[in-house]
């Protein structure tokens, strides 16, 4: 399998979000006899977007800094019809807990917010994504693309997740780690997920699944001393939501779900063999879960 990891200092463009000029960084090429691509992605600091590209490369990441200003670390292996990819880009500066708390509490510093990545991945491919943000921002958009496993943690960063079109292939999971940051998942449903895993602790997490389901989902969920809100879709999706509280928690539900006994709710449509089926279960202790 010929690899490609280039460095170079072509295909300049112009972008308004930052005053550099944005380069491309890295490309990976396609190999017809993968699958798969298992793409474990991590970035310190800055702003990053993910989306669809029309071209057969497999990874395309374009960046506004200098060669010699971050450090990066690369590993591609194949793995039969799977190809592992793990990109780790970083500031020269490590992001501390101090600097997480910083930027929480004042927003990015001008030198995080001159930091811009942008990631196109092939629309021909499926992927597992594995993604990890420190401090920024970053927005993530799903649409036209194959995602079988999708991993989300955060530190401090704010994540903003859509698709306007729904999943080209099942997904097995959607999980979602959140510290100190904040995410928003838009158009969950739209992911096909099986299965939807939230963690948050300090942070903030929405979770959109306003669209009409398709399939049956579990999502279980656990929040320490941050907030978790779920929309509901407003059609006739059934819906059972079992909650674990602690008397420091507060939890804020929809009046059209009843209580059955056991801190179990379930909506007029709700039946057990449903196919499309949200099916919740909660854990919180310090924090806030709201319906929606």
């Amino acid at each position: 399998m010929r690899e490609s990891l280039l460095l170079l200092g072509i295909g300049i463009i112009s972008t308004s979000l930052s005053v550099a000029q944005v380069k491309k960084q890295f490309s990976i090429e396609d190999n017809a006899s993968v699958d798969r691509i298992d793409l474990n992605f991590g970035v310190n600091s800055g702003d990053c977007y993910i989306k669809a590209s029309d071209t057969n490369e497999v990874l395309t990441v374009y960046g506004n800094r200098d060669h010699d200003s971050y450090s990066h670390s690369f590993n591609k292996d194949l793995e039969g019809r799977v190809c592992k990819i793990d990109l780790m880009l970083e500031d020269d500066k490590s992001a501390g807990l101090s600097r997480s708390i910083s930027y929480r509490m004042f927003g990015s510093d001008e030198k995080q917010s001159a930091n811009l990545w942008k990631l196109y991945l092939t629309k021909e491919k499926a992927y597992d994504l594995n993604l990890k943000y420190g401090i920024g921002m970053a927005n993530i958009d799903l649409s036209g693309l194959s995602v079988e496993k999708m991993k989300i943690n955060t530190g401090s960063a704010d994540v903003h997740i859509k698709s306007d079109d729904y999943n080209k292939v099942p997904m097995d999971t959607f999980n979602v780690q959140v510290d100190m940051g904040s995410v928003k998942v838009q158009n969950i449903n739209k992911s096909n997920a099986k299965n939807v895993i939230a963690d948050v602790g300090f942070g903030d997490l929405l979770l959109d699944f306003s669209d009409p389901s398709i399939t049956s989902t579990f999502i279980e969920g656990s929040v320490g001393a941050g907030n978790l809100i779920i929309i509901l879709p407003k059609s006739d999706t059934p819906i059972k939501v079992k909650i674990t509280d602690s008397w420091l928690c507060q939890v804020k539900m929809l009046k059209s779900l009843k209580n059955i006994g056991n801190n179990t709710f379930v909506n007029s449509t709700y039946s057990e063999n449903a196919k499309n089926l949200l099916s919740f279960n909660l854990d919180v202790s310090m924090g806030k879960i709201i319906f929606k």
